[in-house]
């Protein structure tokens, strides 16, 4: 149900008039490059406290990509009037099938070894496992309130709010 809408809302915008398409398009390439950006730098500090490297450029794109298809669910009346622990489970339902396919064709298709969970416990190929998914549900309210924040600073659209209020929605079930 939700993805037919996501799916809809994608087509539509790719199919209006140019005029209108490019504006669209460059608020997604902004919303991309910045989202992704912020993710590049989450992602290598996670690294070097938990290994001592730091993430592979290839993350600055995927992370774009998820905050981007996340905001786009955001920008849905129905996804937002959701309950934020159903928009969590959503918006790690389509992380983590980002993670996978995007760690499928980098670390098995490409050889690029930028990450590898096969010694985690409930993994699939090595490139997704339950503890991260749970990660990611926790850090879809987050997402959310960001591209709400890049919005409004950018374009003076989208909710001004506290980050923390989806949160405390998540944790009250609201």
């Amino acid at each position: 149900m939700i993805l037919g809408e996501f799916m809809n809302t994608i087509v539509s915008k790719l199919f209006t008039p140019v005029k209108a398409n490019r504006n669209w398009l460059l608020r997604v390439f902004w919303l991309w490059f910045i989202t992704g950006g912020v993710y590049y730098i989450i992602e290598g500090l996670w690294r070097v406290r938990s290994n001592g490297g730091w993430a592979n450029i290839a993350m600055l794109p995927v992370g774009g990509l998820c905050g981007v298809l996340i905001g786009i669910m955001n920008e849905n009346p129905k996804f937002a009037r959701k309950k934020m622990v159903l928009q969590a489970v959503y918006g790690m339902a389509v992380l983590v099938v980002i993670e996978f396919v995007s760690g499928y064709i980098m670390n098995i298709v490409l050889g690029m070894n930028v990450w590898d969970y096969s010694n985690r416990p409930f993994n699939f190929m090595g490139q997704i496992c339950l503890a991260y998914a749970a990660l990611w549900f926790l850090f879809t309210p987050f997402i959310i309130w960001f591209d709400d924040f890049l919005r409004n600073r950018l374009w003076n659209d989208g909710e001004k709010y506290p980050w923390y209020k989806n949160y405390v929605k998540l944790f009250r079930f609201r």
